[in-house]
């Protein structure tokens, strides 16, 4: 199709359509994680099963993300992409209306399907319908459009789940998925690339999502059956060798998802190594804390969701200032400083103790949000000029699409180890507590089967008011010092990260000019 301008009808069209359908999914994301605490307590999900609920997710965008972006450039950007708005659409839905964790983590992969479909969808759509003069321009708004509307989802979702309508976190979805299939359908042309005989790579793709699976059961079966349980190693053993074999896969591969030949450059290698880690201990950074606000420290889901403000309004207003940083002077100084200060505020953050409260927000998490945010704001835009300019021109679409699908992979490892990690600290702590409670070996026992459901819970009802304190307690103490455990972790991610662009990224291999 030809390229049409910005400001066109059929440009606004695209643009419309794109802002829609990414948002949607943003909002899911964002919103989710504030209304975990009622999910869990609605439908009685343990620890394990909320990480699964958020993997279930990611396991299919990290595996099929590269496919659905070759799939759209094969058979029609237009129609994969509403493709994956419908699927995407469907698997809300149903998720919105499952009656069990079970139900809901299936769905969950439904809805990651459409993901892998819809989300490189948005941006093909975009690159191939506005002229090349208005191109940067366009990404940018959707870029900046996308961020403020992101902004309300965990303030829509912590309103939505103290109401106790958590379920419209997904229904929400529907008006706003159908809107942007009706603008697609009506409004926006088809376009594709020319037949080049590439064929898909299904195999790599089953690969990589068979692996990470295993990996993510056995990581999280961990705390219930130990490390020497057959369904543990096997699962992790597994696992390993289908990752292992989806490198050879993509070594043999004439038309590999994930070219290896990308990693030869040490630039590229180095963001994406800092991509892992940082993005790993972000997710697991901001899980735990929206867990322990409500859960621990006694916020409501809004005043969680509204913790997170600074963070965003830091990245809205930084980005594309440091953007600007990076193009005129090179990358590298700010993918140092910038995951390391991002580092700092986790580790910040990991020193809160039991506090009074929202009262108490102040003066105890938002130095640690205001710094982890800063760091942030410095290192996103600079990261992707340094993905997008240390490759050629010829790879810069494979080169985001693979950077995005090392964010997922970076989520699914986070949600997995953490999982594990979390109930085993917390196990841990509150077994040190239990021993001097007097209480008989049964409910000692009970009490120590209620940590697979970390901070939700609950006191054994067979316990008497004075020692129900006291255990409530136990429970507060041992989360926070699980919290801390899993936030200075990932505080050393933050560091790590750091470490890879002070190792790998030279900023003369970084093209000068923004692609």
């Amino acid at each position: 199709m030809a390229a049409v301008a910005l400001n066109s009808s059929g440009g606004k069209w695209v643009m419309v359509s794109a802002i829609l359908a990414s948002a949607m999914a943003f909002i899911d994301g964002t919103a989710l994680n504030v209304v975990l605490p009622s999910l869990q307590q609605s439908l009685h999900a343990t620890g394990a099963d909320l990480f699964w609920i958020l993997n279930a997710y990611l396991l299919m965008l990290a595996s099929l993300i590269l496919i659905g972006g070759s799939l759209g450039d094969r058979l029609g950007r237009k129609k994969v992409f509403m493709a994956g708005i419908f699927i995407f659409i469907i698997g809300s839905a149903a998720c919105g209306l499952a009656a069990d964790v079970t139900q809901l983590i299936i769905f969950r992969i439904v809805q990651g399907i459409g993901g892998a479909f819809m989300i490189p969808g948005s941006l093909s759509l975009i690159s191939a319908s506005i002229n090349e003069q208005e191109r940067g321009k366009a990404i940018g708004t959707w870029s900046a459009i996308t961020t403020v509307v992101t902004l309300g989802g965990p303030i829509l979702g912590g309103a939505l789940g103290d109401a106790g309508l958590w379920r419209y976190i997904f229904f929400i979805n529907i008006p706003i998925g159908a809107g942007a299939l009706v603008a697609v359908w009506l409004k926006v042309k088809e376009s594709r690339e020319e037949d080049t005989g590439q064929t898909l790579d299904l195999w790599g793709a089953i690969a990589i999502a068979l692996g990470l699976a295993l990996l993510t059961f056995g990581f999280l079966r961990i705390p219930a059956i130990g490390f020497a349980h057959w369904q543990v190693y096997g699962s992790l053993g597994g696992g390993i060798l289908l990752l292992i074999a989806f490198i050879l896969i993509e070594k043999n591969s004439r038309y590999p998802m994930m070219p290896l030949q990308l990693f030869s450059n040490l630039t590229f290698s180095g963001a994406n190594l800092l991509t892992f880690f940082l993005y790993a201990g972000l997710g697991a950074g901001m899980l735990f804390l929206s867990l322990n606000l409500v859960q621990v420290q006694g916020y409501t889901q809004l005043q969680s969701g509204l913790t997170f403000l600074p963070f965003t309004i830091l990245m809205i207003t930084i980005a594309r200032f440091a953007g600007a940083l990076a193009d005129k002077h090179g990358p590298r100084w700010l993918l140092i400083c910038g995951p390391a200060t991002a580092g700092l505020g986790l580790l910040i953050l990991s020193f809160v103790q039991q506090t009074n409260g929202p009262g108490d927000y102040w003066t105890t998490f938002f130095p640690g949000v205001i710094v982890f945010g800063l760091g942030m704001s410095f290192t996103v835009a600079p990261l992707t000029t340094a993905v997008m300019g240390s490759v050629s021109d010829h790879f810069s679409g494979t080169a985001s699409g693979v950077n995005n699908a090392i964010t997922r992979i970076a989520n699914v490892f986070a949600n997995a180890i953490f999982g594990a990690l979390a109930v085993l600290f917390f196990t841990g702590a509150l077994e040190t507590q239990v021993k001097e409670i007097p209480i008989n070996t049964k409910q000692k026992q009970e009490v120590m089967a209620a940590a697979a459901d970390l901070g939700n819970a609950k006191v054994p009802a067979d316990i008497s008011d004075n020692d129900k304190m006291v255990i409530e307690k136990a429970y507060h103490r041992s989360f926070i010092s699980a919290y801390g455990s899993i936030m200075r972790i990932s505080a050393g991610l933050g560091f790590l990260g750091a470490l890879m662009a002070f190792l790998f990224i030279r900023n003369d291999v970084v093209k000068k000019e923004p692609l």
